[in-house]
């Protein structure tokens, strides 16, 4: 099987979407793909448990994608081996009427993952960058002051966002989050054959709806707004990956790689030791334990 580097799939500089890999081939069966993701994620999951103990990180992975490109199962089968205490999945959708009376960000930093735990953005805050710049009329709906009309959404108003998510990011990051984006990127093709097979199987038509079809229609413009803001936010703090998404076996192995062997560099984090106290007693409470 061809190892995953890192380097091939973070971006660091300045690109166009046409010129990234939708698939990619490692040159090894799907089993052996799904064998070895296994191995992967129970490491993963090993280290977020001394992650937990360690107590002074934070994981935030971020998971952006058009419609159909896996982000659901991805997260599935990724975090498959974590603890339950250790992760939660949050999925952004439209936002309700209390985080309408918020500013954008409110609810995101509302879900931001402690200090030993691991937070999962299935879609994320780059949603009022990107849907909300493809239909600009939505921004209506937040009520800001300055914003009286469609109009009043111009570039110095992208510009702002934009700048707002980059110290968001900054911040968290300051603070002992480490962040992951990943763009899940597929190709127009292989939407259409994903959108088919759901709505030719009972068990996943209910995902289906007439607006999959106006949004697909809308399939530049969102490659457009997504080249956008990956170009202006990857960032050392807060890089974006590239992961090709036609395969989905592969999407998963390549996510839970860079996830790993990112981590496994901070040689900080490490399970806190007895006191000495403690220590010196293990015999004694072992023996107490034994003899009840």
């Amino acid at each position: 099987m061809k190892d995953i580097d890192i380097k091939d799939y973070k971006i660091d500089s300045k690109i166009a979407i046409s010129d990234l890999k939708t698939r990619v081939n490692l040159h090894a069966s799907e089993k052996k793909i799904e064998k070895e993701l296994e191995k992967v994620r129970i490491k993963l999951g090993e280290l977020q448990n001394t992650m937990y103990a360690h107590g002074k990180y934070a994981v935030l992975a971020c998971f952006q994608g058009m419609d159909t490109a896996g982000k659901d199962s991805l997260i599935r089968e990724v975090f498959k081996d974590f603890n339950v205490r250790g992760v939660n999945c949050h999925s952004f959708k439209s936002p309700t009427d209390l985080e309408l009376k918020h500013d954008y960000l409110w609810r995101h930093y509302l879900r931001l993952p402690p200090r030993g735990k691991f937070a999962i953005f299935n879609r994320t805050h780059y949603e009022n960058v990107l849907v909300t710049r493809v239909h600009p009329a939505y921004i209506l709906n937040e009520n800001i002051p300055t914003i009286k009309t469609v109009s009043d959404v111009n570039d110095a108003f992208w510009n702002k966002r934009f700048e707002e998510i980059v110290n968001f990011e900054n911040h968290i990051t300051t603070n002992g989050t480490i962040i992951f984006k990943f763009f899940l990127n597929l190709s127009k093709d292989e939407q259409r054959d994903r959108l088919i097979r759901r709505l030719d199987k009972k068990n996943k038509n209910w995902k289906f709806s007439p607006d999959d079809l106006k949004e697909r229609e809308l399939w530049d413009v969102y490659q457009n707004c997504y080249e956008d803001a990956i170009n202006r936010t990857a960032t050392s703090n807060a890089p974006w990956y590239n992961i090709p998404a036609d395969d989905k076996p592969t999407a998963r192995l390549i996510v839970a790689t860079i996830l790993y062997n990112t981590l496994k560099t901070y040689t900080d984090m490490k399970e806190p030791e007895l006191d000495q106290e403690t220590y010196s007693n293990i015999k004694t409470y072992k023996s107490q334990l034994e003899n009840e």
